[in-house]
């Protein structure tokens, strides 16, 4: 069984936690619907959301990179998450990048908006009906993002639906960031994984989202 990083701290802080602690991390990691990449942002997003940026946050940068996570796919990552956790943690998150030794971002070209298409364009009209300037400041976020390199359609989408789990923006974002994973490549499957994996950074989120985007099964 892989020693998961930062286990060893975590023993140093309280031994029964740290058994617990790596238990649930293992779940995560042996899911086999989720790329090593996307187990990697998902535990990335996770910190920004709760936010934990300190021992956590160090550990998961850890755990990517040893999995072959580019430095620059991880910054990628968080500056896409910007407009959805909020731009001031990005600041506080870049800032812990610095203090634990990420390399300096590679990628300094402009952005380049692209026009949006497909899911995320009938998702800014639906939203011009509610508030027309909402909809031009969402259009202009998502258009500087969805396109550029480093992280796959896919990989966004997964962060995306990562964010609405914790949230809990069951509704109209969740079903557009499932149909934009799912134009994508991910599954039903991709998505239980994800739920599943998800499960431990809280039981009850995990439960109320996967009632909201798993079909029910009925058993005779």
């Amino acid at each position: 069984m892989t020693q998961l990083a930062g286990a060893a701290a975590l023993t140093a802080l309280d031994p029964v936690f740290a058994q617990l602690a790596v238990g649930v991390g293992h779940n995560l990691w042996g899911l086999t619907h989720l790329t090593m990449r996307e187990k990697a942002f998902v535990c990335l997003t996770a910190d920004l959301c709760h936010p934990h940026l300190d021992l956590p946050l160090a550990m998961h940068v850890q755990m990517a990179l040893a999995n072959g996570v580019e430095p620059e796919s991880i910054r990628e990552l968080y500056r896409h998450l910007a407009p959805y956790v909020g731009y001031p943690i990005l600041v506080s998150a870049f800032q812990r990048l610095t203090e634990i030794g990420l390399p300096e971002a590679q990628d300094t070209n402009p952005v380049k908006p692209e026009p949006l298409t497909g899911a995320l364009a009938r998702a800014v009209h639906d939203l011009q009906d509610v508030d027309p300037g909402l909809a031009a400041f969402t259009e202009d976020q998502l258009a500087q993002r969805w396109a550029r390199p480093h992280l796959s359609a896919r990989e966004r989408a997964i962060a995306c639906l990562t964010v609405d789990v914790f949230y809990q923006t069951l509704g109209q974002s969740m079903r557009l960031h499932a149909e934009l994973a799912r134009s994508a490549g991910a599954t039903e499957e991709t998505f239980r994984d994800l739920i599943r994996g998800l499960a431990e950074f809280g039981l009850a989120r995990a439960w109320a989202a996967a009632e909201a985007l798993l079909p029910q099964r009925i058993s005779d």
